[in-house]
């Protein structure tokens, strides 16, 4: 559920040159979700760290998380039972 959440948010990551050289992505639609990195490809994996930890402070906090591609991950507002 994560991993396709996490796959659609890198499919429409953009990726822009920054200052000294590094390269910094966002999601549109995922507000907060920034990474930066030397090369492109450290930026995604940077991107995905921060796509994992944004998901898991929402979750934790109880806030919505928006589709994206098609792909939800829900969230459940009623308490859970801790035995």
């Amino acid at each position: 559920m994560f991993s396709e959440y996490i796959q659609a948010a890198l499919a429409r990551a953009e990726y822009e040159p920054i200052e000294g050289g590094e390269y910094c992505a966002t999601v549109p639609g995922l507000r907060g979700v920034i990474a930066t990195g030397k090369t492109i490809e450290e930026c995604r994996k940077d991107l995905i760290e921060v796509l994992e930890g944004w998901i898991a402070l929402r979750l934790s906090l109880g806030m919505a998380i928006p589709p994206i591609g098609g792909k939800t991950i829900e969230v459940s507002t009623e308490p859970e039972a801790v035995v």
